[in-house]
């Protein structure tokens, strides 16, 4: 009997908040591959969902724990070791830093990725999340086996904040160092995988964040009361749209429910409530806990009207085809959403489906809602063409998708007995 193919797929973020790399390691196993995911352990709310998730996959879970209540020394001991490579990164700068504090500055447990991705033998390595991508390369260089890369984002242009500048320069010198010894890129949109191209002249695979149709087709039907309304990320917090939202809902002047999912970042959500007192009196708020990725479509389902609103202040949010487009689709939800480069990539296919907005545009924003609110019929018929879009091109068993990542690490799977060349440089 033929062995079967061994792959290790990479994540520094937990199976909860990564669902690209659990599609992909779904995908392969239910291909015939043997599959570790190697992941990690660090937030309080996504612990259980992983019990959950992991529960029901064929793939063998590998968790680097370092979560302050069920590894406080280590975690500690991560937290200082990034800290202590961040002060020595400030001085040498991320361009001529030393490798180890390069690494270490992007990610906490790098080694401890490396280590449990070597932990047993492997025939093809892939993997993603910004601190992920040089653990896989490492990997796969100690044990001379084939990688791919998997840019989701732009990592080179997706922070904001105090820290954006050196992460920036960080995710720059480490994609510089690892892109090329390759086999395999894929990234999430064409805008995106356009841009590592450009910049490092190698042909990049698109693989959208497409989900899994539902196993049952959503009933859309017109009905009558509050427009629904709902937007999910895995943090609420400011800049992502939802400001603007309520300031187009007082516009509006119609009733709206309006249900937001995720965790809480610090005092926001009661800046948001009181702007909603003072401005949005039709406005309703239900705040829901953060969900595994397998019930997102699900948990969508019940509402009219996806938002997708993120303002592109950084380069890849203007790139990037947002996974609350994404998941609004097979859920049957009409979608609000910024137009945007990676937007316009979906755009032409939803019909009635999707109404964009301009970054900032409060106006055209209210007018939509308005509008839907007014014309239940159209309402329903832009649900329609939403769900006729899913079901036709934009869902992960479509072949353009999961099938076609198979075949791509399968055309990278290295002959029996072979091994990949000594790197030139020294990659750890």
């Amino acid at each position: 009997m033929t062995a079967r193919a061994r792959v290790t797929v990479i994540t520094a973020g937990h199976p909860s908040t990564c669902p690209r790399m659990v599609k992909a390691a779904d995908a392969l196993a239910g291909a015939g591959f043997d599959v570790r995911l190697v992941c990690t352990r660090f937030i309080d709310w996504a612990v259980a969902t992983d019990a959950r998730l992991i529960a029901s996959r064929a793939w063998t879970p590998v968790i680097v724990d370092y979560h302050r209540r069920t590894a406080p020394v280590f975690s500690q001991y991560a937290r200082a070791r990034r800290r202590a490579a961040l002060a020595i990164v400030a001085v040498a700068g991320a361009e001529r830093g030393p490798w180890w504090a390069v690494t270490r500055s992007f990610s906490y447990v790098h080694p401890e990725l490396v280590r449990a991705a070597l932990a047993e033998p492997c025939d093809f390595f892939y993997g993603g999340t910004t601190g992920a991508l040089a653990a896989v390369a490492a990997a796969a260089v100690r044990a001379r086996r084939p990688y791919g890369l998997d840019f989701e984002d732009l990592h080179t242009a997706e922070r904001e904040g105090p820290d954006a500048r050196v992460q920036h320069a960080l995710a720059s010198r480490i994609e510089s160092a690892i892109v090329g010894g390759a086999s395999l890129l894929t990234a999430s949109s064409h805008a995106i995988g356009a841009a590592y191209q450009e910049r490092y002249g190698r042909e990049v695979e698109t693989l959208y964040n497409v989900f899994p149709l539902p196993s049952v087709r959503p009933v859309i039907e017109p009905r009558a009361g509050a427009l629904r309304c709902y937007w999910f990320s895995q943090t609420i917090s400011a800049g992502r749209g939802l400001e603007l939202f309520v300031d187009a809902a007082a516009l509006a002047g119609v009733p709206i429910a309006l249900e937001v999912r995720g965790r809480e970042d610090g005092t926001y959500l009661a800046g948001l409530r009181a702007r909603i007192a003072a401005t949005a009196p039709r406005l309703t708020l239900d705040v829901r806990p953060p969900a595994p990725p397998d019930q997102m479509v699900a948990l969508a389902a019940p509402h009219d009207i996806g938002l997708s609103l993120e303002l592109p202040t950084v380069e890849n949010r203007n790139l990037c085809v947002s996974n609350k487009l994404l998941t609004y689709l097979p859920a049957g939800l009409a979608v609000i959403a910024t137009d945007t480069l990676g937007m316009r990539e979906v755009a032409p296919e939803l019909g009635a489906g999707l109404a964009s907005v301009k970054p900032g545009d409060i106006a055209g924003l209210a007018h939509h809602l308005r509008r839907w609110h007014d014309d239940r019929a159209a309402l329903a018929l832009a649900r329609e063409d939403a769900w006729r879009a899913a079901a036709r091109r934009w869902h992960w068993e479509h072949p353009s998708q999961r099938d076609k990542l198979i075949d791509l690490v399968r055309s990278r799977l290295p002959a029996p007995g072979s091994r990949s060349p000594e790197p030139g440089a020294r990659i750890t």
